[in-house]
């Protein structure tokens, strides 16, 4: 699912430089990303998603070289075929619930927003609790129905891989449980892979694998 290659990036003027020799994630696995802040945890998973390119080496993810495309296909690809979770959830203030599960497909002409997706949105946001409140804005939500909700619209495009952001960051341990269940079940279900960078290292156990970011920082 991911295969990457003497992988090499450095932010111009900055002193941070990151280099992965070689990191590989295969298809339905779950892989947990941990390490202290400011490290580039977070740099790595935008790398991974095609948000940044890499000074050099090679990121495939799901059989496609990132290198291979450009900032539109990348774009597209990201779109398509990989479910972010933001850190900061990154849902809009002034649409609803609903229309920030579903706003990706109204942005972008590459995903179609037809009957079958509206109804996939709808049973998502059930599944997780929502169900009830669609029509809620986000700052009528607590923090795990915020969490929730950008949840939805990472899994809503049935993405191949699933890159997390520390997504149980700032949830009580009750929360942090019930989100990692629902992302479980998610990939389960999609057969996707999943790479979630956590300071949450009593969920450790629960992924096939767990990596230290140390090894990447040089």
């Amino acid at each position: 699912m991911i295969a990457i290659g003497n992988l090499r990036f450095r932010y111009a003027g900055a002193g941070f430089s990151l280099h992965v020799p070689e990191f590989r994630i295969e298809p339905g696995e779950k892989v947990a990303l941990i390490g202290p802040s400011g490290v580039g945890k977070s740099t790595l998973l935008k790398l991974i998603a095609g948000i940044m390119p890499p000074g050099s080496g090679s990121i495939r993810v799901d059989g496609t070289e990132l290198q291979s495309l450009d900032e539109a296909g990348r774009r597209n690809f990201r779109i398509t075929r990989i479910g972010f979770v933001f850190q900061e959830l990154e849902l809009l203030d002034y649409l609803d619930v609903f229309d920030n599960i579903v706003h990706t497909y109204r942005i972008n002409p590459v995903l179609k927003l037809g009957a079958e997706v509206r109804v996939r949105a709808w049973n998502l946001a059930g599944e997780v609790g929502l169900g009830g409140k669609l029509k809620r804005m986000p700052r009528e939500l607590s923090q795990g129905e915020r969490q929730r909700a950008a949840l939805c619209r990472a899994l809503l495009p049935q993405p191949r891989l699933v890159l997390a952001d520390e997504a149980t960051g700032s949830l009580d341990p009750r929360n942090k449980a019930h989100i990692l269940d629902l992302l479980f079940q998610a990939v389960q279900k999609q057969q996707s892979s999943l790479l979630a960078v956590t300071h949450d290292h009593e969920l450790l156990p629960r992924f096939d694998r767990v990596v230290d970011f140390h090894q990447f920082h040089a």
